[in-house]
């Protein structure tokens, strides 16, 4: 009985702060405030009962990272009644991701489809002219919306290929990137920096369930495009003016080289979990820093007339020089630590496609810390007003570095207790194959 109780309540523990924040709805500091105070006591109600429910393929980080990345999302963006709805929907969004990890299967995927009609309705509703609406990205979460119906009510292997494009919406893998793309940059308010890490770890938490059913030949095709995406994320992230899409463009780099560890390893683990909360994490960062400068020049503001940052705001330049190292997979960051756990433990990859990895791999070192560079350093414009960060926005980043430190040192049976005698088992398959 309690086992089925739990999940119930910590998915309900959001939706309370959201009617919380409903009832103040007039004054947007309180507002936020109750955003952050009930993100905090959710994250605290999950680490209080851990043992409560199975342990999933992919383990409990997803559980601890959303929360915290509402926390962070609602304490970068300013104090504004605009934002009021887009504190509310983090609440929403985190009950209802908090459902699919921890419900069974077919409340799991009801919780998902309403995270994904929510989105677009949000997308229809909340556009500018700088940022018209993008009816191929609606598009992509309608196939996305699709495929988690389908699923729902045929069976294997109808219900297997349809979840996988599910997943290739929420886990961006070309060509069904466009839903990611667009939430990142058309979502309202501080929705952006919080669906960045809500979308990919709900996606891998699904993964982590249709991968073991794929037969091998479908497999290596999503290693094929898998490969594909992931050069085509770093080459269009390389050609972008925009902050945001080439931010967004990185981090599809990065989940597609997920795509292709888990699709040799034919399952989704924890270490897999580590490098989508960390990429998902160290983006939200990255907007979140973004904000920043939009909170002071406005939204339209051209990143190349933004320079000379480093000496004006000391603290906002240490954070962001840290949260880019660690967005570029540098160690100890937890990028870097995914990326080698996954490298280390999983079976023999092509060289070809290692090659692959590695080189969009070293093209976001590039491009990010260009833009790092850029905002950083040149000449001081004395027609500038230039404002370090204030203590909300200093303590948001602070957060992110902080936990993807904590993602690159913390041990991976620290949050998924029971993986390592299946990992091992998995390990030696590869090794007999070979012999």
């Amino acid at each position: 009985m309690t086992d089925l109780l739990i999940p119930w309540l910590l998915t309900g523990v959001p939706f309370v702060g959201a009617l919380a924040c409903l009832a103040c709805w007039s004054d947007p500091y309180r507002v936020r405030m109750s955003t952050i105070v009930w993100s905090v006591i959710s994250l605290a109600s999950i680490a209080g009962v851990p043992e409560w429910f199975p342990t999933p393929p992919d383990g409990l980080l997803p559980l601890y990272l959303l929360p915290l990345a509402a926390v962070v999302s609602a304490l970068g963006q300013p104090v504004h009644e605009t934002h009021r709805l887009s504190w509310i929907m983090t609440l929403v969004f985190l009950g209802l991701g908090i459902g699919l990890l921890t419900a069974g299967n077919s409340v799991g995927l009801l919780c998902l489809i309403s995270v994904m009609l929510t989105i677009m309705l949000l997308l229809y509703r909340h556009h500018t002219t700088l940022w018209p609406i993008s009816w191929w990205g609606i598009g992509c979460f309608a196939v996305a919306v699709g495929g988690a119906g389908l699923s729902l009510m045929a069976g294997p292997p109808i219900s297997s290929v349809a979840s996988l494009a599910t997943c290739a919406v929420l886990l961006p893998l070309m060509p069904f990137h466009d839903g990611y793309l667009t939430a990142l940059t058309r979502l309202p308010g501080s929705l952006p920096s919080f669906t960045v890490l809500l979308l990919p770890v709900l996606g891998l938490h699904e993964l982590a369930t249709v991968m073991p059913t794929m037969p091998d030949d479908f497999v290596a095709f999503i290693s094929l495009m898998a490969l594909i995406s992931a050069l085509y994320g770093a080459i269009k992230a390389l050609a972008q003016s925009r902050v945001r899409l080439l931010v967004g463009y990185g981090s599809v780099s990065f989940f597609s080289i997920l795509w292709w560890f888990v699709a040799g390893a034919h399952r989704a683990n924890a270490r897999a979990a580590v490098l989508a909360g960390a990429v998902g994490l160290a983006t939200s960062g990255l907007l979140v820093a973004w904000q920043v400068i939009r909170t002071r020049y406005g939204d339209d503001v051209d990143p190349q007339a933004i320079r000379g940052l480093a000496a004006a705001m000391p603290k906002y330049a240490v954070l962001l020089s840290l949260l880019g190292l660690a967005a570029m997979g540098i160690p100890p960051f937890g990028v870097f630590a995914g990326f080698m756990g996954l490298l280390l433990t999983a079976p023999p990859f092509s060289t070809i496609g290692l090659f692959i990895a590695l080189a969009a791999w070293l093209a976001a070192s590039w491009y990010i810390m260009q833009m790092v560079q850029q905002l950083l350093f040149g000449a001081h414009r004395s027609d500038l007003r230039y404002a370090d960060l204030r203590h909300p926005e200093f303590t948001s980043l602070l957060i992110v570095v902080l936990a993807l430190l904590a993602l690159g040192l913390a041990p991976t049976s620290l949050y998924a207790p029971d993986q390592t005698p299946n990992e091992t088992a998995d390990m030696e398959q590869p090794l007999s194959w070979n012999r």
